[in-house]
């Protein structure tokens, strides 16, 4: 379902997104963004999980550019469901939220990336490609968040904790707290844009594996 070449020489077909927020006039205006580049095509838009889900079927995009806080449903919540209607489908989070445990369980649940909606426009375009690319993209402001978080749970035997003067994963039921020092460190990897093959091959474990 990702955008491909109609012939060896000839163009490439525009990657074909779907946007979803709650927000009106955000939607307008992140669809204005992206029709700046010619490598990219929005081509409708859902403000809830349910309706996402629908449109998605319906218009079987390359790729979602996902709102977290949405009415009934969280964009999280809804990731498992999108992939499973669309397996070749990737996902971006375009949030506010800062929290590491949303980043955590937006990539556990198989999101492909996790961008603050304060990122500059050209950034947004270029991490898209990158995502249709194989790759991950994580806000450079979660990945440190991310890391700080393993090596406050490699530190204290596996349990993350406070790293520095921040307090981050400390709550029993939070996503992180809950995450294997392995699970943390694949993580972390993911957020530094690292493929699940090259992921695997510096950990010695199997491809599958790293998908957690």
């Amino acid at each position: 379902n990702t955008a491909v070449s109609s012939s060896p020489a000839g163009p490439v077909a525009p990657v074909r997104i779907l946007v979803v927020d709650d927000h009106t006039l955000f939607r307008r205006g992140l669809t204005a963004i992206l029709a700046r580049s010619s490598e990219l095509a929005v081509v409708g838009d859902a403000g809830d999980a349910g309706q996402a889900q629908r449109r998605a079927e319906e218009l079987r995009p390359d790729l979602i550019l996902l709102d977290n806080h949405l009415p009934g449903v969280n964009g999280v919540d809804a990731v498992p469901a999108l992939k499973a209607a669309l397996p070749d489908l990737r996902i971006i989070l375009l949030t506010v939220s800062e929290d590491e445990n949303d980043l955590a369980s937006a990539l556990r649940a198989g999101a492909n990336g996790y961008l603050l909606k304060t990122m500059d426009a050209d950034a947004l375009i270029a991490a898209i490609l990158r995502v249709m690319r194989g790759e991950s993209v994580v806000a450079d402001e979660m990945t440190s968040k991310l890391v700080a978080v393993y090596r406050g749970a490699a530190s204290n035997g596996g349990a993350p904790t406070a790293a520095g003067d921040e307090a981050v994963g400390s709550t029993e039921s939070s996503p992180l707290s809950q995450l294997s020092p392995r699970e943390l460190e694949i993580l972390c990897a993911i957020a530094r844009g690292e493929s699940n093959k090259v992921i695997a091959r510096q950990l010695g474990i199997a491809e599958t594996t790293v998908q957690i």
